[in-house]
Formats: C-alpha cells, structure tokens, sequence
C-alpha cells in the first residue's frame, strides 16, 4: 500500500478501496433517510432518545454558542442543542443531501429554520474556516467515517480554543454475557427489521456491522488525545451499548 489509491478499508466486514468508502456510506443513508428516524426507534425502543439526552446534559449548551454538527442527518442533535441554549446557532453537515432535506423539513415545521443551517460535506475535510466553532458533535456517524483521525483532526481545526468536542457512538459492552446477547439481537433482529420498515435489509447490515469494527471505549479515547484534545474522557450509556466522549481544545 504505497498511495491513497491502494489504501484499503472496512466497510462492515467487508474490504474496500479507501476512495469507495464514502459512496457506499452516502448509499446507505439515502436509502434509508425517509424512514431513519423511525428505525432509531424502532431499532433501540426509543432509548435513543435517552442517550441523545444525555449527550446534552453533559453538554450543557449555552446561549450564544456555535454548534457544528457533522453527520447530523436529520437534525436531532442540533435541536435539541437549539432547544437547550435558547439563543444560538447551529450547522448541520452532513454528507447525505437527502438526510439533510428531511432536516430541514424537520426545522421548518418546527419553525426552527433561522437557527440552522444545513451543509453537504465530509467530516474528513470540512468546508469550514480554522476555529469556528464553539461546539462539535457527531452522533452515530463517527464510525462511517473512512479515516476517524482525519475527522478528529479536522474538529480540532474548526473548534475554538476552549472549544468542545462531544462523540455519541455505539460501543463494545464489556460483560461477555450481555454482548453475546446484544450480538443476537442485533444480527438476527435489525437487519430483518430494516427490510421490513425501509425494504432495505443489506443497509441495516452494514450498520450492525460497522458497530462492531468501531474502536472500544479506551482506544477511541486515546485517539481523541492523539488529535490534541485535552481533558478527554468518556462514559458509557446502557451498559456500555453507546458511549459518549468528550474532549476540550485546551
């Protein structure tokens, strides 16, 4: 592997060419961006909702912050961050066009349209000046990324100083016997249960899958250190089936 064109990664449990990552990752989320919303329900039995919650109150959004958001799809982080600060602002980036158009259907029946803005982009190479921003999140999008260090790189770039960083991602559940059982869940249950709701089975597949190729919670967190965050830490959610990560440009 001696150039960027013979570079290889994963894509679930299957080896790709680096370059075609990031179109397969923009196929399965168009596939399924009418109904996402609805799987995260259905898929967690809402406890998403639970963890996403949690993620702002470790937060603590306040008024006046900027909120970058990247792989925010269809928006959640970003309103409940609006809904938290009261007077802000936020960009949602994400690199689905349609994932950001059920977003911005979203924000204008909320009428949320004035506090956001929406962004195609990849996390790898933000579209975005140096220091930007107060607050960068990704929530569940992380692991799709082709080269995780590259997009914590580029949120340290954008953030500024005494800016934070906040990662909500699925993660490796340390008790053997939950896992096995979580594992189950997840191989036979949601793959079928993607077919059914969005017709879509190999979508829901290749997520299941990307979970389990994700670094574990001390590995991830040491790559957020190697990216130059200070203060980095992490705790786990529901046992450790999703974690948060948190880390300050010091």
């Amino acid at each position: 592997m001696t150039d960027g064109q013979d570079r290889t990664t994963h894509f679930g449990y299957q080896t790709v060419p680096e370059a075609e990552k990031a179109d397969r990752v923009r196929g399965v989320f168009t596939s399924v961006a009418t109904r996402y919303d609805l799987m995260n329900d259905l898929m967690s039995a809402g406890i998403h909702r639970l963890w996403k919650d949690a993620m702002m109150d470790w937060l603590a959004p306040r008024r006046g912050q900027r909120l970058l958001d990247v792989a925010g799809g269809t928006g959640d982080i970003a309103f409940r961050f609006l809904g938290r600060a009261g007077t802000a602002q936020a960009t949602v980036l994400d690199l689905t066009a349609s994932m950001l158009e059920a977003g911005r259907a979203r924000a204008e029946a909320e009428s949320l349209a004035d506090s956001l803005d929406w962004v195609v982009g990849d996390a790898m190479a933000l579209p975005f000046p140096d220091s930007s921003f107060d607050v960068y999140t990704i929530s569940f999008g992380i692991r799709n990324v082709t080269r995780p260090e590259d997009a914590l790189a580029e949120a340290y770039r954008v953030l500024r100083p005494g800016g934070r960083l906040m990662v909500l991602e699925f993660s490796r559940v340390p008790n053997p016997m939950l896992r096995a059982a979580y594992d189950a869940y997840s191989f036979n249950v949601i793959p079928a249960m993607g077919r059914a709701v969005t017709g879509d089975r190999d979508s829901y597949q290749y997520l299941v899958e990307s979970i389990r190729r994700f670094p574990d919670q001390e590995t991830f967190l040491s790559m957020i250190r190697a990216a130059g965050f200070g203060n980095a830490a992490y705790r786990n959610l529901t046992m450790g089936v999703a974690c948060l990560h948190s880390g300050w440009k010091l």
